[in-house]
């Protein structure tokens, strides 16, 4: 018989769970999309247009490869160590109160980007930018799962995911451009107006407030846990190969096990390991998720460092080649977002995945030479691959679980999904320290940064492989459970 977890029901549940008695009319659900969107738009600008911008921040304060790739870890690290405690506090205390908080602080954060004076301040604020993102993440499927039904959400999904990609698809062509002729600066510059706007729709326009999980409270200690777990592992991945990296890399790891095992032990955990462990559909979708994250997020990273060093083009040029992923992205999620409303997860996201692998493999081939038309090809499988891969996946996995469990399997997917970014990070910045060293990268060093481009894209198709595999034994997607169903007639 399945487990409650499989059926959407959890026994025992000591809260008390509620939802919202204002009705949701169709111009409420449109104005929840177009906020939803504002933001997505916000966030994937942000991490797209500053990715463009790295060389010109790392000449400006003269930083080594392993200090210009903070600028993004530190980012990610904050936003992933919280995560899993932000999708519990919105369950707890509201959706929509977290969402307004987590925008205002990242935009409270690109304010003070624009006069971040020295290195260590600069990656200090993208620190408080990664909190804003993290309650921004950690609410916004959860707020339109709560809102949009399970026949429609396919579609919504699918038009979210897309927003977030025409943001990313803007991010490097304008971000080169800002960073041109105006300054890297002026990229935070834009994030501020959207950031207000989004803010004043919030307080002005979306009524009610999304809070089932009330009367619970929050495991700070698993939170602790499991941030320390985090951090720990990312550090000793910045330092290696000193000889203390792998002791770092090991207690990370002995924490997270730490972590796992005190969440199976209290009555009300921040990360519900069942979730994991009795969801077979939710586990192998959330692997398949972290792997693919985990696999494509530095691409745009290194072809951007690429293009501008060794290839020696314009911040505007290298926006324009990179654009040509996001571009497929967005085209294919428009598809697939509502073919997964009709064809199985198992099918759309594993070939999603496999085709991914190929495009990582073409780019683990590159040369000082190689022409641009490689480049955009191999981006644009990319972009079809996780175009294919990503609404059917996060699909498959809001809609294995109850609504109540919407704000913590929202924090979970947003959590896989930013640890998969961080790792991906990590991982460069390993190969990175190994290959390169603690050294700005300069043309004397470029055959040794062509050599870790190598490295990484090769460890990366490999776990594209790996992941096709998991999405492949997530098994097939279960009927959605009538409400009041024993569990047992499921």
């Amino acid at each position: 018989m399945p487990s409650d977890l499989d059926n959407g029901t959890t026994a025992d549940v000591p809260a008390i769970c509620h939802t919202p008695n204002i009705p949701i009319t169709p111009a409420d659900k449109k104005i929840v999309l177009f906020i939803a969107i504002l933001a997505a738009g916000l966030t994937g600008f942000d991490i797209s247009a500053v990715t463009i911008a790295l060389p010109t921040i790392g000449a400006e304060f003269h930083m080594d490869a392993v200090a210009l790739s903070w600028i993004t870890t530190g980012y990610l690290l904050a936003a992933a160590s919280l995560l899993v405690s932000i999708g519990k506090v919105a369950d707890i205390y509201g959706r929509k109160r977290v969402y307004l908080y987590g925008i205002a602080i990242f935009t409270l954060a690109s304010v003070l980007m624009i006069v971040a004076p020295s290195t260590d301040l600069l990656i200090a604020i993208r620190v408080l930018q990664g909190v804003g993102a993290a309650m921004i993440f950690g609410t916004g499927i959860s707020i339109i799962s709560s809102v949009f039904q399970p026949g429609e959400r396919g579609k919504i999904l699918g038009i979210y995911v897309s927003s977030a990609y025409i943001s990313l698809t803007v991010g490097p062509f304008l971000g080169g451009m800002l960073t041109q002729h105006i300054g890297w600066r002026s990229i935070f510059v834009v994030n501020v107006p959207i950031g207000i706007a989004a803010c004043l729709l919030i307080l002005w326009k979306l009524k009610g407030e999304w809070a089932e999980c009330v009367g619970e409270r929050l495991d700070l200690v698993g939170s602790a846990i499991y941030a320390c777990a985090l951090v720990l592992v990312m550090i000793g991945l910045s330092q290696v190969p000193h000889p203390g990296a792998l002791l770092l890399i090991a207690a990370g790891c002995a924490t997270g096990i730490a972590f796992a095992l005190y969440e199976m032990r209290i009555p009300v955990p921040v990360l519900d390991i069942r979730l994991l462990t009795q969801n077979r559909v939710f586990a192998f979708s959330s692997l398949a998720a972290l792997i693919n994250f985990t696999a494509t997020f530095a691409v745009t990273f290194l072809l951007s460092l690429d293009l501008q060093y060794t290839k020696g083009y314009s911040p505007v040029i290298a926006g324009l080649v990179l654009i040509a992923q996001p571009v497929a992205i967005v085209l294919v999620t428009l598809i697939s977002g509502r073919l997964s409303d009709q064809i199985d997860p198992q099918v759309l996201a594993s070939s999603g995945m496999a085709l991914t692998a190929i495009g990582l493999f073409a780019l683990a081939f590159l040369t000082e030479s190689t022409p641009l038309w490689y480049m955009l090809t191999c981006l644009v499988v990319l972009g079809v691959g996780y175009g294919l891969f990503s609404p059917p996946n996060i699909h498959a996995i809001m809609g294995s679980v109850d609504k109540r469990y919407y704000g913590m399997a929202n924090g979970i997917n947003g959590t896989v999904r930013l640890l998969g970014q961080m790792l991906s990070m990590g991982i460069t910045m390993m190969i990175f320290s190994v290959v390169i060293g603690r050294v700005e990268i300069t043309p004397d060093c470029y055959p040794q940064f062509i050599t870790s481009l190598h490295y990484a894209f090769a460890l990366f198709t490999v776990l594209c492989i790996i992941g096709t595999w998991a999405s492949l034994k997530r098994g097939k997607r279960q009927p959605t459970p009538v409400p009041g169903t024993p569990a047992s007639e499921k």
